[in-house]
């Protein structure tokens, strides 16, 4: 069995642990104990579990333990403080934390097996290249590797994920190497290459996300920005370019799983999450739980398919979709107790956590989960959205547009962004300011039109101006994409009993009926 994670190989057949090309010395009994976390993964791995496996139950100081631990972690390059594959989990013991591709050595050739490169490229891995300082501006050499190096650090956050460390990407700093034979030898489905160039007062970044396998260029962007102050501009690229990497890297892994004749968990988990992607509407949310599923009756411990399937839970009842809210978020509430049973530090499992507790009346346990997610991945955007429609349910809709104005500043691009223009123009009809309602909803619809709750608020929005002709056409569109919708389903499930908010909603039942919505 070969594990890879990050841009080491680790080899149980041939106990020998790779980092690139390079074969990295390891005493045995530090690789069994590398060895036995990485199979054990899923859990918190205990002092006597480490103890009866590696020493055969004889007595072992903890002195020997952390000196056995430390080696381990220096094998990979990892450290007590970073804790960034290994981590303690205080009073409990270790779980080896980073995202793992296994690949069985039953199913590699001979001439794979005498070339780790050439080996498949796991799901979803990547090399961020070292970007390029044009015209070799020395203002801005820090500034360039800070993005690479950051870049490199948060797109390991994407779910799934497979990144090849940055010491290993800076080795092609400023050569002219073929991207195919870099795909090749890294063994990476994918290169980010970009550069950055300052004119006067002005910062231009350039990227281009490249097929290693093809050499085709799958999606490009250009950023500029006014110089201000380097680091939070740094902060700020690396936000903006991992988000929109997100949904371009989950769409490219379902067109690949799409020709897969055999496809594993993890191909059925980005599929899952491509139709996720499409609109909040339930014949793509439940074409997406199917994904889900089929990927956890391969893998029932596949964390990110768990997450998928509590996604889609929390989303039917929170877009409106069901009369009956309570088994939805039941159930998402169950699978992600599994999950962060699994792994306690995924920042989307909180997030999804927090929406629970939203729509539960506890939005201020809400807000918590949301944060707590945003301090595990300051990227999040969407934490920062789901903070304002919180807002929203505790009578503060004043607050909300900000709150979403933060998550756009991260992500402008971002593939909920039809989501959050949807919660501004929510927020707007609590304020009764119908007007900027309607242009809200209306740039939502523009972005996506598969979300009946965008229509069924233009709808309010219309009717309370005295447009009922428009509101009346806005409420047709939004049975078209969910046919059984009445105005009792939204009184039945109250997710706030603020009686601020609940004043709002009167107001918009009225507006729903106007436009033609049945009472049910």
């Amino acid at each position: 069995m070969r594990y890879l994670f990050e841009d080491y190989a680790f080899d149980t057949d041939r106990r020998e642990l790779h980092r690139g090309t390079d074969l990295i010395s390891i005493a045995p009994q530090v690789f069994d104990l590398l060895e036995y976390l990485i199979r054990n993964r899923e859990h918190v791995v205990g002092k006597d579990d480490l103890i009866s496996a590696i020493w055969n139950g004889r007595v072992v100081s903890d002195a020997a333990l952390t000196t056995r631990l430390n080696a381990a972690r220096g094998a990979i390059g990892d450290s007590g403080e970073e804790q960034r594959l290994i981590r303690t989990m205080p009073r409990k013991g270790l779980r080896f934390v980073g995202i793992v591709q296994e690949a069985q050595r039953s199913q590699i050739s001979p001439v794979e097996s005498a070339a780790p490169h050439l080996l498949s490229a796991p799901h979803l891995s990547i090399v961020v290249l070292p970007f390029a300082n044009i015209g070799d501006d020395p203002r801005q050499a820090h500034f360039v590797d800070g993005v690479t190096e950051s870049l490199t650090t948060d797109l390991s956050r994407i779910s799934g994920s497979f990144v090849i460390g940055r010491h290993t990407a800076f080795t092609y700093k400023g050569k002219a190497v073929d991207l195919r034979q870099i795909g090749r030898e890294l063994n990476v489905r994918y290169i980010l290459e970009g550069s950055v160039q300052r004119s006067a007062d002005q910062l231009r970044v350039n990227v281009q996300l490249v097929d290693a396998e093809t050499g085709n260029h799958l999606w490009a962007e250009r950023f500029d920005k006014p110089v201000a102050d380097l680091f939070d501009m740094q902060d700020e690229i690396v936000a903006w370019l991992a988000n929109a990497l997100d949904a371009e890297l989950i769409a490219a892994e379902a067109r690949r799983a799409e020709h897969s004749a055999n496809p594993d968990a993890m191909d059925l988990y980005f599929q899952g999450k491509a139709s996720y992607n499409m609109g909040t509407s339930l014949e793509y949310l439940k074409q997406a739980r199917c994904y889900f599923e089929r990927a956890l009756a391969l893998d029932p411990g596949c964390i990110e398919a768990l997450i998928g399937t509590a996604n889609v839970d929390v989303t039917i009842p929170a877009g409106f979709l069901t009369d009956e809210q309570g088994p939805w978020l039941a159930a998402a509430e169950a699978t992600l107790s599994k999950a962060l049973s699994l792994a306690p530090q995924h920042a989307l499992a909180h997030l999804l956590y927090g929406i629970v507790h939203m729509q539960t009346n506890r939005a201020a346990q809400g807000i918590a989960e949301f944060e707590r997610a945003l301090a595990l991945d300051r990227n999040l955007a969407h934490a920062h959205a789901w903070i304002g429609i919180a807002k929203t349910y505790i009578g503060r809709a004043s607050e909300t547009e900000n709150h979403i104005r933060e998550a756009f500043r991260l992500s402008p691009r971002d593939i909920n962004s039809y989501r959050w223009l949807l919660m501004i123009g929510g927020s707007k009809l609590h304020l009764e300011e119908y007007r900027e309602a309607a242009a809200w909803l209306r740039r939502s619809i523009e972005v996506n039109r598969n979300n009946p709750l965008a229509h069924l608020w233009l709808a309010v929005a219309l009717s309370r101006l005295g447009a009922l002709e428009e509101a009346k056409t806005a409420a047709r569109a939004a049975l078209a994409l969910e046919p059984n919708f009445t105005i009792r389903r939204l009184r039945v499930n109250l997710p706030s009993d603020n009686p601020t908010f609940l004043a709002g909603r009167e107001r918009m039942y009225e507006g729903l009926r106007l436009a033609g919505i049945p009472e049910g």
